[in-house]
Order: structure tokens, then sequence, then C-alpha cells
């Protein structure tokens, strides 16, 4: 934690639109910063290059933005839903306006590619726009009364104030998805992004206000995690919490928030198979299992983590897949690169333990494996291990990084009885041309989604999320909106 006396220049000076640099949380409509005066500093991964800092906010200022937020609630949760969707469509249309200064912004404090930014953007706006149509939706279901003389109904309700913690792997789409299902529904925000990418969270708050939200509404502060979370999760006035991050951190979180019964979404960590099986086509799968290993660095909980190959095209799947990821571009995120930096120190020596576990165990290293100095000290090499045996941490444990795991099976029982050997059940992807099989394989997998002969299956309109430790709940689709709700009954006769 530091604070800088002598201001550098800055990279984010090149966004057309400086407004949309934010040094300061967004609270109460205001922009402040910490009555400490404390900041933290964020670099860029890429180079360590010095971006800029913002405000490190106490637990006593985290409770006064759920101060704001509970003062607006009523007035929010009763505004017309006509008047909550034109602020989100406008909101919609401000980030679409911006889609490259925001993108630019993303990538030079994450480190992804700027095409995969740009995606991101445009992903991450689509869940305001689809969530600004669901605000419209009646809320109110007639049900079959059971009693004589008796209307029933059921009316959705807002919760109250929503709580929302967001990683630095996707800024700005784990934040849109989040709060504008919240908003939609009723709810007032608290929005905590991670401190190393809080810049891509500021600068949608800075388009919130342009939308017009009235104050208190949507919130953003930003600052040390465990001094902004820890006391929301023990105020009894917010109602429900959503989160994003690893398994860890969410048993924490389910721990703390159990005091006041809170309603949790969680998006935890994911460990996905990909199977491929015999009579796959070849080409397809290996071009879809690099994109589902690979994209965001490998830094995605959706990322391939096991990748299961049947026998008979075994050989040829590690052949055809080493020569693809030999092929991939390492670079800085605008230098038109495939895979960008590492986001810390950290995750490259997780890398570097998975990959030298697996060799000591009997893996065969059939390329990368090693840091690209030469670019800088968050880069590693996209790395394939064939033959990766049953016991190497990799297979266990989630790598998040661009490390791929290959290994044979022979038959649809193993591979099915291995992949769902995990406490995680986020994401499959699953190979083949037979339907029966196909069929019989999706039933069987624990997992909360199965993608078939593709990578991309997410978007506003699904519900996104897992079984077993991967999380809770749902995110996205009519589901996501529901979540920040409560069902009230009423039972009615006229007098």
């Amino acid at each position: 934690m530091t604070v800088h006396r002598t201001i550098p220049k800055s990279p984010l000076t090149a966004l057309k639109d400086a407004r949309l640099v934010r040094n300061f949380s967004y609270v109460d409509g205001k922009w402040r910063s910490a009555d400490s005066g404390e900041a933290i500093a964020v670099t860029n991964p890429a180079d360590g290059e010095w971006l800029g800092e913002v405000a490190s906010l106490s637990g006593k200022e985290a409770k006064g933005a759920v101060d704001a937020a509970h003062a607006a609630f009523d007035i929010w949760a009763d505004t017309l839903p006509q008047e909550r969707a034109r602020l989100l469509r406008r909101w919609y249309e401000l980030m679409m306006e911006h889609q490259e200064d925001l993108a630019l912004l993303m990538t030079l404090e994450q480190g992804k590619p700027y095409s995969e930014a740009l995606g991101e953007i445009a992903y991450a706006a689509d869940f305001v726009e689809f969530y600004a149509e669901e605000t419209r939706r009646p809320n109110i279901e007639g049900v079959t009364s059971h009693l004589p003389d008796a209307e029933v109904e059921l009316w959705r309700e807002p919760m109250g104030v929503a709580a929302l913690i967001t990683p630095w792997n996707f800024p700005s789409a784990m934040l849109t998805r989040k709060a504008a299902a919240a908003l939609a529904a009723g709810c007032t925000v608290v929005a905590h992004p991670s401190k190393e990418t809080p810049f891509s969270a500021l600068a949608l708050a800075e388009l919130a206000e342009r939308a017009g939200f009235p104050a208190g509404v949507f919130n953003v502060v930003t600052g040390e995690a465990p001094t902004i979370v820890e006391p929301w999760t023990q105020d009894p006035r917010v109602r429900v919490l959503s989160f994003t991050g690893s398994t860890e951190i969410g048993r924490l979180l389910y721990k703390q928030c159990s005091g006041t019964v809170k309603s949790l979404i969680m998006e935890l960590g994911g460990h996905a198979p990909v199977i491929v099986f015999k009579g796959a086509n070849l080409e397809q799968a290996v071009t879809e299992t690099i994109k589902a290993k690979f994209a965001t660095s490998g830094q995605d909980c959706l990322g391939a983590n096991r990748i299961f190959v049947e026998r008979p095209i075994y050989d040829a799947f590690v052949e055809k897949f080493t020569e693809a990821t030999q092929a991939l571009r390492v670079a800085k995120g605008l230098d038109d690169a495939d895979i960008g930096p590492l986001m810390n120190e950290k995750a490259v020596e997780k890398q570097e333990a998975h990959v030298s576990d697996a060799l000591a165990k009997g893996a065969v290293l059939k390329c990368g494996g090693k840091r690209l100095d030469d670019l800088g000290p968050l880069f590693y090499e996209p790395t394939v291990l064939s033959d990766v045996p049953a016991d190497a941490d990799i297979l266990s444990e989630e790598t998040f990084g661009p490390v791929a795991a290959l290994l044979p099976f022979d038959t649809e029982e193993e591979v099915v009885a291995r992949a769902n050997d995990t406490e995680y059940g986020l994401v499959a992807y699953v190979h083949s041309q037979d339907p029966r099989r196909i069929y019989r394989v999706s039933r069987k997998l624990q997992f909360g989604m199965v993608a078939v002969n593709r990578t991309k299956v997410t978007g506003a309109p699904i519900p996104f999320g897992g079984m077993k430790q991967s999380g809770l709940g749902r995110e996205g689709a009519r589901q996501g909106l529901e979540a920040f709700t409560e069902i009230k009954y009423v039972c009615r006769d006229w007098a």
C-alpha cells in the first residue's frame, strides 16, 4: 500500500475520454478518497509500469456505502420497472459508445489481449441490455387457490442491499452480470472490485453516473478486500452477497455470512475436463480445446484443466494440439497477442510448480515449460504436458494458467468417472459425433454446464453456474434476476 507524492505520467492518459479514469471510490453519488488518504497502486502486469492509484477505504467507509445503498433502497425498489429499464439501457449504450476506451483500460490493468478485452466489454454490456429488457417482465404469478373464496398470488420483491465482490480476470463482465441483475430486480448495490483491476469497475461507475442512476443506488468501493468485505458480511442490511472467485475464499465468505443468514450467489473454482472420443472431428476438437485452455491466458474458471483423449486418436491429438499451441503468439496485450502476461508472481509460480511436479512423476514435456523472461517476469510459455500421471497435482488442482495436461483413456465409463473425480463441477467439454454417447455422457457428468463440440457457451440468456464446490445459484438468464428477489405469498379474501 503506497501513497505517491510525485505522480508519473500513466499510460491511461491514452484513453480518448480522460474522465473514464477514476481514482476515487463512488459512494452515494460522489467520488471520494479515503479519509486516511491511503491509496493502492495499480500496475500493468505486462511490464510492471505504474498506471495510477485508487483510494483504499476503511471498514467504516465501507459501512458508509451500505448506509447510502440502504437509504436509497425503498425509492429504487418503488421506481417503475420502465424507468429502471431506461437507465439500464442508457448504461448499456454508454458502454458500447466507449467500448474501445474500456477495452484499452482493461488490457493495461489486467494484461489480457486487446481483442479479448474488446470481446469482454461487448459481453459485459450484453448483460446490461438483457436485464434492461427483463426489468419489464411482470413479477406477479397467480396460483390456483386451495381455499374457498381466497385469491392467491406470489410476488417477487427485491431483497435489499446487494454486495457484489468481483475478480480480476473478468473485471467488467463479472460486475455487470451481477449488478445489472440486482438493479433490474430493484436492489441497490455495493460493489468491491479486485484491487488489481479497480479502474475497469470505476469506469463503469462513471458511465452509470452519466446514465442517471440516483445517488446511492450503485456504489463501487475500492480498497483491501478483507477491510471492505468483512463489514458487509456482518451487516444485516446486506441481504444478498454475490461473489466470483476461488472456492477457498468462497468457503470463508460462506462462514462469515452465516450470522446474518444472507442469500448467497457464488461462482467459485473450476477444474474443467475435456473429453475427446474417437470418431470426433479431430481438427475441430483441437481448435476448440485450444480455445478452452488458453483463453485469457488460461486464467479462466472455465479453462480446460484435464484433457482426456481416447487412446486410438491420442497420439494424433497430442501432435496437432502441440503444433497449435506452439503457434500461439505470446506478447503484451496491445501487441496482437494470443497469450498475455499472468496477473502476478504467485500465478507464475503455480505454473512452475505444476509443471515440475508432473515431470517428476513421469509426464512428457511436449512444448513450453518455462518463463519468457525476455518479455517480462509474468509471461509463461504456453505448455503442453502429455501422459500426465493420475497423481500429478495438475489433475487435482486448478492451474489457472497456460499449461495443458493431456492423458489417454480407454472406456466411456472410465473417463466419466475420472472427469467427475473432483470437488469442482463448473463446466465440462465433450467432443463426439455419436448422439447417444453425447446424451449419456452429458447426463452423467456432474457439472453445471456441458459444452458439446464447442467451447463458447456463456452469454446473458443462459444460467451460468456450477455444481458441488464450484458454487451456489446461477447468474445470467431469468434465474440471475430472481436470485436477487424474495417470493412473497399473498392470500387475500374480500370482506
